[in-house]
């Protein structure tokens, strides 16, 4: 499980013109699976990412996470984390996760983040998004997790 995390003084995700989800400071997760991920990523991940500290303090030190400035997630299903560009010039996505497999994952990753008392926005899995991310920072992690 790969997860692009950016510490955002706002987000939001728009489909087809309406808008789905919706934070103002927090993090923006693009998320994928990998074909070979299960429950053990989904709930390691989610407890790392409510535990992380990446917001200053009275002191301009990242020592204060999502619950100390009253912040949210907005998570959004991203496959093409599992690109692979290393041939050609079309990217190769056979180490993502089918739907079958990526949807209750993902699922699962959303109550796993609500079960350790973040507010949580979403896109849709699979459909078309216009995502609108303002990088506060700029602050960008990448966050893995793979299968053990």
């Amino acid at each position: 499980m790969r997860i692009v995390l950016q510490r955002v003084s706002r987000a939001s995700v728009t489909i087809a013109g309406r808008t789905a989800g919706a934070i103002e400071r927090g993090f923006c997760l693009l998320v994928g699976f990998h074909a070979g991920d299960g429950p053990d990523q989904v709930d390691w991940l989610a407890a790392k990412v409510a535990g992380l500290r990446l917001f200053a303090d009275a002191e301009g030190k990242m020592n204060l996470g999502l619950d100390d400035v009253g912040g949210a997630v907005l998570v959004i299903s991203q496959f093409t984390l599992y690109g692979d560009t290393e041939k050609g010039r079309r990217p190769s996505f056979i180490s993502a996760a089918r739907p079958e497999t990526a949807v209750p994952l993902y699922e699962r990753f959303l109550a796993a983040l609500r079960e350790q008392g973040l507010r949580v926005e979403s896109g849709e899995f699979g459909a078309d998004m216009l995502v609108e991310i303002h990088n506060d920072g700029p602050v960008t992690l990448i966050l893995e997790r793979g299968p053990a």
